[in-house]
């Protein structure tokens, strides 16, 4: 499912135009990606959790050469499916 259908799918269940739907959306991206620009964490019962974690400096290996490189520590973002999500994919 791409954003487009997704969308749709939203307008539908919640019976609203394409165009709430797709600002309804869309301000929930900001809302979640803002709060973890902060370094919050945003828990939706039953659905589950965004976060960022700290990944650390590393050194890698190019694989087409094999030399060494150095991979810059980095914030990166992690979700966290919820028990009720998990039990409704199984």
């Amino acid at each position: 499912m791409n954003k487009s259908e997704l969308i749709a799918k939203i307008a539908e269940n919640a019976e609203l135009t394409k165009a709430e739907a797709g600002r309804a959306l869309k301000s929930f991206e900001e809302a979640v990606t803002e709060a973890m620009k902060n370094g919050d964490k945003i828990s939706i019962v039953g659905f589950g959790s965004f976060e960022t974690t700290q990944r650390s400096a590393r050194t890698g290996r190019n694989p087409q050469t094999g030399k060494e490189i150095q991979i810059a520590a980095a914030t990166v973002p992690k979700f966290k499916a919820g028990k009720t999500l998990k039990d409704s994919v199984n």
